[in-house]
Formats: C-alpha cells, structure tokens, sequence
C-alpha cells in the first residue's frame, strides 16, 4: 500500500508539473491538461462541431491512450470486456461533458484551476464532491449498469489503435483536420512536447489508476486516502510551479477561460461529478480503462465527445462572458435525467418499476 500510495503521488505531482510546463509552453491558461477541454477540441478538429476557437487535434491525449495501450499491453494487463449498459454510458458520458463546459473544466482542470488562483474552481469543487456524494448514495443502494463481459480481442484494440492512428495523421500533417486561428483552439505547445508529456502521463495513469472521482469516492465510502494523495500531490506541485513561472493569479475575476457565475460553475460539476460516479471514474480513468480493452468506457469517452459537439453546435457551452441561458436549461435537464437513469438502475427502485408494470400488464 505505501508504494502504491507513493506511485499515486508521484503521478499527481508529475500531472501537476506537466500541466505548468505545458501551459508555459504555449497551452491555454490553467488549462495544461484538461480531459474535457482537450476532448472538445478534438470534437472540433474531427469537424464535428463549427465553432473555430476551439478545433484541435490534442497530442495529450492520443499520447496518454498510445502510453496506457502499451503499457497495459506490457504488463498483461490488456483485456478486451465490454456489454455493460452502452447506451447509458454514452448517455452518462454525454450529460457529463454538458457539465463540465458549463463549469468550463473537467474534474482534472477544477484542481489546476485551484492551483493557479482561480477561486471560482473552489466553489466548482464543492459541486463536484456533492455531486459524487449524490452518486454515492445510489451506488449504495444498488446503481449498476451491470458485469462487463468477455469479447473477442479485436474489440479492445479497436479504440486505442484508431488513437494512435489520428496521431500519426495529425502529427505528421498527412492528413488535414480542423484547426483553429484564433481562441483557445490556437493556443497549444509544440507537438513534441505534447506528445511526450501525453505517454508519460499514459504509462503513470495506467500504473497507478489515477482518478478524480474515485478518489473522492473512496474517501467517502471507506476512508480511504489512497487517490487523494495523487489530488493533494496535483495541487501542491501545480500550485508551487504556477508562483515559480509567475501564472499564479489569486481572486474570482480575470481568470483564464473561466466565470464567475457561482451558482452555475457548482451545478455544472455536480452534474459532472454525480454522471462520473455513476460511470464509475473521470474522465481521464475512463481514457485510461478504454486504452486498456475496456470497450464499456470508450463507449463512454464518444460520448464525451458527442456531448461537446452537441454542446457548442447548440449554444450551451460557458465562455468567460457567463452560462447562456440554453446551457443552463441543459443542466436542469441533464440533472433530471442523470436522477432517473440513478433511480431506474437501482435494484431497490427498479423492482418497484418492475412491480407496477408488471400489474399494469396482467
């Protein structure tokens, strides 16, 4: 347990370093490693949503998937398993990502957002953990989207070789994808860069399971501080080198990519946190697992990626200016549906759905 506590820490903190370097290097401010965000652009760079500030085919992450998918390889520990509910995680996945562009950051960017001063990411973290506790509570009276099962082995290696191959396309310029000119899109480090700092993260994720949610989940439900020690490890690391570099940058107004609509930045990560402990992880473990066969959690990463383009082709994503009136319909209703997928997968609910539709019919 000690080296597996120090392993989670050493994770955190080199997370925490890279995303300051990044940024140094060219990324979006406070942004050096956001799932959510980075995804996004991919959506965008794919061509899937229109919005030209925010298209581009991110190194980090076909990076982290080429790092978990070789490692995992390396270690045995690739296994294609999948049939768990699939139209509920992508729904989950979805929802999710609505969520997190409220707020304007995944899980992973609420911490580097803390870490560079931005105290609107205080109040998105105390969203974030009642929305896990929320989670939590269904779990706790039987939530499952069922047993993932064993599948041919073609079907793990589907998702984390069709990443590698838009890395090749994208790194080598074979291939042209969207990419923005101006916005946040424009803004990244050079290919290189991204493209190590993402195997490295790949191959630590992957040893360690790194995860957000779950280490928010565990503390919760066991006491048990195994991933918060790659949480306080992320912080401290990002938050020291943010004043070495000078991008430490305390108060709620001016901060890079964020808003300071209180009460929206709170329900945009309690809608993400409760979506991300039913799916059971972050989105940065769901990357992690889906790199190492789990075709259950790349179902949940597409619909990561549908629910960014739905999101901006729409009009529902946050910018710096505040939530528009459309996105904040969108998490009322991305709340009410998260509740009832909680409620209709819950055995102890379920059967009483069951019950009556079952007298109905006789």
């Amino acid at each position: 347990m000690k080296n597996k506590k120090i392993l989670v820490g050493v994770t955190g903190g080199l997370l925490g370093l890279l995303s300051v370097l990044l940024v140094k290097f060219g990324n979006p401010g406070n942004m050096g490693y956001c799932i959510a965000c980075f995804l996004r652009d991919i959506s965008g760079g794919l061509g899937f949503q229109k919005v030209e500030t925010v298209q581009y085919m991110r190194p980090e992450i076909f990076g982290l998937i080429t790092g978990a998918f070789f490692v995992a390889l390396f270690k045995k520990e690739h296994k294609a398993v999948g049939g768990s509910s699939p139209i509920v995680r992508f729904t989950l996945g979805f929802i999710a990502m609505v969520g997190m562009l409220v707020f304007l950051g995944c899980p992973l960017r609420v911490v580097l957002r803390l870490a560079g001063g931005d105290l609107n990411a205080g109040v998105g973290i105390l969203g974030l953990i009642v929305g896990v506790f929320i989670g939590i509570q269904f779990l706790n009276r039987g939530f499952s989207l069922g047993r993932a099962t064993n599948l041919p082995a073609v079907n793990g290696y589907i998702f984390p070789i069709t990443a590698i191959i838009l890395l090749i396309l994208s790194v080598s310029g074979t291939f042209i994808f969207f990419a923005s000119k101006s916005g946040p899109g424009s803004m990244h480090a050079p290919v290189i860069v991204s493209v190590v700092a993402g195997l490295i993260m790949g191959v630590l994720v992957q040893r360690s399971r790194f995860c957000m949610i779950g280490g928010i989940r565990d503390f919760i439900l066991f006491r048990d501080t195994y991933l918060l020690w790659g949480f306080l490890a992320l912080l401290i690391v990002a938050f020291v080198g943010n004043l070495t570099v000078g991008a430490f940058k305390l108060g709620f107004q001016g901060q890079p990519l964020a808003h300071t609509d209180g009460l929206w930045n709170f329900l945009g990560m309690l809608l993400a946190g409760t979506a991300s402990a039913l799916l059971g992880g972050c989105p940065l473990r769901q990357l992690t697992a889906a790199s190492e066969g789990n075709t259950d959690c790349a179902i949940a990463i597409i619909g990561l990626i549908a629910g960014a383009a739905f999101a901006h082709n729409f009009g529902l994503a946050a910018s710096p200016k505040g939530v528009p009136v459309a996105g904040q319909f969108a998490t009322l209703i991305g709340l009410a549906v998260v509740f009832l997928i909680a409620v209709l997968g819950t055995h102890r609910f379920s059967s009483i759905f069951g019950g009556l539709s079952h007298g109905r019919n006789n």
